[in-house]
């Protein structure tokens, strides 16, 4: 997943970036959801005894471990000593939901975040933008299906129900206007969850309980300057992946796949040495980790740093042109060095932000902003560069989501016992599947939502779907889709029409040569529109991938 923006597994350098977040919320959050069954978060209790927990052993900065060494921090152990390390609260933080650039002031939003329905909708009264349950108080339909009237609150479609931007319901239409005045009845109210605008993106915070309206001032979501720099690129994408947030971010953390799981869609940077070994270039990688904590952990590579802060962000600076290997010789003999070709001036990032949906579903946003080439994106529209991006979450997005089942039979707990990560190209992996278990429960924790259970695997045309995972949702892809529809028609409208004058058109009231070009015009519109008819439908709807044949 590396291969979103990267010729090859980038190189990091150091940010000034703090990466730690502050613990601010201990306590367990008391949920009000009007449309599900209460939550609970056996997480939530915060301990923080030392405990005799090693880290690393399967990832020494020296060599594999041996069977010992891996016996001594088996899954076993690992869960044995949660009940002495403090847990990671998984509804006590910001969650991304969106990229501001897709919403829609006009209209209400539907999305789902840690297994909770929840509505995005701009309150124009309030000039700001507003996140509630999903459900509407009087019969559970979604008010994302709703509008926003005239006035400027969310009205519910289903039976006209309207609500202002603290939740609270305006109008109940089937209430007598001389009667009691049941619209003020707490039971009518919505669920109002904390909110807020950074880095270009909707943050949300899963909570709807009045101790955390002011959630913002004590906590905020992890901020990168570089996003909000106006010398740097910022185009976004945002997807819905069919399998879950655990494998989604071991799928961006592991560098050593992306010369084979994305061949064929982006240069692996090979050298003639790597070349000896396979067609695509496969080659060691040297990645050390450091300190894992409840808030994440860093991982040192060659050029410098990329990091895991939880629930959601994974990102790091790197070069964009690759490294390269080279030899040198010293008296101590020849060895091989890594340069980089861009000067350390021209910078890049890779922004990741993993977001759990469900069980087996999970949203990718992502950037890679770039302070170099800026005039590219300014030109170009954000769909030309969401073609590739799409295509790279397709090529192998089949093996993640059938790998994920495979570990649900096998259970979470044991995934050290069931995967064999021998070198250090799996120690971003490794490390994350060691704070998951040792900090995170081994898994999101859904609270009483879900049972655990993946869903059905769909068919092919529907696991690669682009349409209603991501074209429907960005405004720029949606836009694109209908425009090149209308050229379709057009070119085929154009095309029959050319055809019918030189049919109907008698003898010497037009030139042969008119005829002539006419028909060629007709039948070349008729090729395009053919042509672009499948264009849009692998750009837009769905688009296989066959490994076979790359």
């Amino acid at each position: 997943m590396e291969a979103l923006r990267a010729s090859s597994f980038p190189s990091f350098h150091p940010p000034p970036i703090s990466t730690k977040l502050p613990r601010t919320i201990s306590e367990k959050p008391n949920f009000h959801i009007p449309s599900i069954q209460q939550i609970t978060t056996p997480l939530s209790k915060i301990r923080s005894k030392k405990a005799n927990f090693k880290v690393f052993t399967a990832i020494s900065p020296t060599a594999a471990p041996s069977s010992t060494e891996e016996e001594s921090s088996s899954p076993d152990q690992e869960i044995d000593s949660e009940n002495n390390e403090e847990k990671f609260d998984w509804y006590a933080n910001w969650y991304p939901v969106v990229p501001m650039c897709d919403l829609d002031k006009r209209r209400p939003h539907g999305k789902k975040v840690m297994g909770m329905d929840i509505v995005i909708w701009w309150d124009r009264n309030e000039d700001a933008w507003k996140v509630f349950d999903d459900s509407c108080p009087h019969r559970l339909a979604p008010l994302s299906e709703g509008r926003i009237d005239q006035w400027g609150r969310l009205q519910c479609v289903y039976h006209g129900w309207c609500f202002g931007g603290a939740g609270d319901c305006k109008l109940i239409p089937q209430a007598p206007r001389d009667g009691p005045p049941i619209h003020t009845s707490k039971k009518a109210c919505v669920a109002v969850y904390p909110t807020c605008v950074q880095n270009g993106i909707l943050w949300f915070w899963p909570n709807s309980d009045p101790q955390y309206k002011d959630i913002l001032s004590k906590k905020k979501p992890h901020y990168i300057p570089e996003l909000d720099d106006p010398t740097y690129t910022n185009s976004m994408i945002a997807r819905d992946i069919p399998y879950g947030y655990e494998i989604l971010i071991e799928n961006l953390m592991d560098p050593a796949h992306v010369p084979y799981a994305h061949y064929g869609i982006m240069s692996a940077g090979k050298t003639p040495e790597s070349l000896k070994a396979d067609r695509e270039g496969g080659r060691p990688l040297e990645i050390n980790i450091q300190k894992v904590d409840i808030n994440g952990f860093t991982a040192k590579q060659v050029f410098g740093d990329n990091y895991f802060i939880p629930p959601c962000l994974y990102y790091g600076f790197f070069s964009p042109g690759g490294a390269q290997t080279v030899k040198k010789t010293s008296s101590s003999g020849t060895k091989d060095e890594v340069v980089s070709p861009i000067p350390p001036q021209k910078r890049a990032l890779l922004i990741f932000y993993c977001v759990p949906v469900s069980p087996g579903n999970s949203r990718l946003i992502f950037v890679s902003p770039r302070n170099f080439a800026v005039w590219i994106e300014r030109i170009f529209p954000r769909w030309i560069f969401h073609i590739g991006q799409n295509l790279i979450l397709d090529s192998d997005l089949y093996l993640l989501h059938v790998e994920e089942r495979k570990l649900m039979e096998v259970g979470s707990i044991n995934w050290q016992k069931s995967c064999f990560v021998p070198t250090k190209a799996d120690a971003l992996v490794v490390a994350f599947r060691k704070w998951l278990n040792k900090y995170g429960g081994t898994k999101v924790d859904w609270g009483t939502k879900f049972t655990g259970l993946l869903p059905p695997t769909p068919h092919r045309e529907q696991l690669f779907d682009r349409y209603w995972s991501h074209t429907v949702n960005c405004s720029s892809c949606s836009v694109a889709h209908k425009r090149l529809n209308v050229l379709e028609i057009a070119l085929q409208v154009f095309s029959v029409f050319a055809i019918g004058i030189v049919a109907a058109a008698k003898q010497g009231v037009i030139s042969v040569a008119a005829r002539y070009a006419l028909f060629s015009a007709a039948v070349l519109c008729f090729v395009a529109s053919k042509w672009l008819s499948h264009f849009i439908y692998k750009t837009f709807r769905y688009h296989d991938y066959d490994h076979a044949f790359r």
